[in-house]
């Protein structure tokens, strides 16, 4: 087992080969869509963080605490999804252009108006959601329940922010 674990560099960077239960090309699949994840959970907490720092009118204090908060737990998630990323054995994305290519999710041109703010970070959240749910088959497929439990947690969190932003606008 020990020269199986030592023989080449197959993403342990120092070596050490990864032995997981999960083979190599379905890491590299899972590191890749997580990648997405990542880069749209970036984005949003960009977005989010901006919408914070700029709202204005008759809703400003509770935007500005609720944008406050779902900046927070993006930051949050923004290391958690890295994290398994790297556990995976593959580098995550870091940089704003590595971010712009892989996201889905559209940075904010201007000020918008409150009401707009809430409308694109509903849209944010519901594209969160699809890209994390395409990554779900594939950890499936693996048997990647780590994989899973955090998409599945993420999902959670972002089906209900959209919830609460959407009321919002009710």
């Amino acid at each position: 087992m020990e020269k199986a674990r030592s023989a080449g560099k197959a993403g342990g960077g120092d070596g050490l080969q990864i032995d997981l239960g999960i083979e190599p090309a379905q890491r590299k699949a899972i590191a890749e869509g997580l990648a997405k994840v990542l880069a749209d959970t970036y984005t949003l907490y960009l977005k989010t963080h901006n919408f914070h720092w700029n709202v204005t009118g008759p809703m400003f204090q509770t935007l500005h605490l609720m944008f406050e908060q779902q900046y927070n737990e993006l930051a949050l998630a923004v290391d958690l999804l890295a994290e398994r990323i790297r556990a995976l054995g593959h580098p995550a994305p870091g940089s704003y252009a590595e971010f712009s290519k892989l996201s889905s999710i559209a940075e904010a041109s201007g000020v918008p108006r409150a009401e707009d703010m809430i409308r694109q970070l509903v849209d944010g959240q519901e594209s969160l959601v699809r890209t994390a749910r395409n990554v779900f088959s594939t950890a499936e497929k693996a048997s990647d329940q780590v994989t899973i439990d955090l998409l599945t947690q993420r999902m959670q969190v972002h089906e209900k922010t959209a919830w609460m932003l959407r009321s919002l606008l009710e």
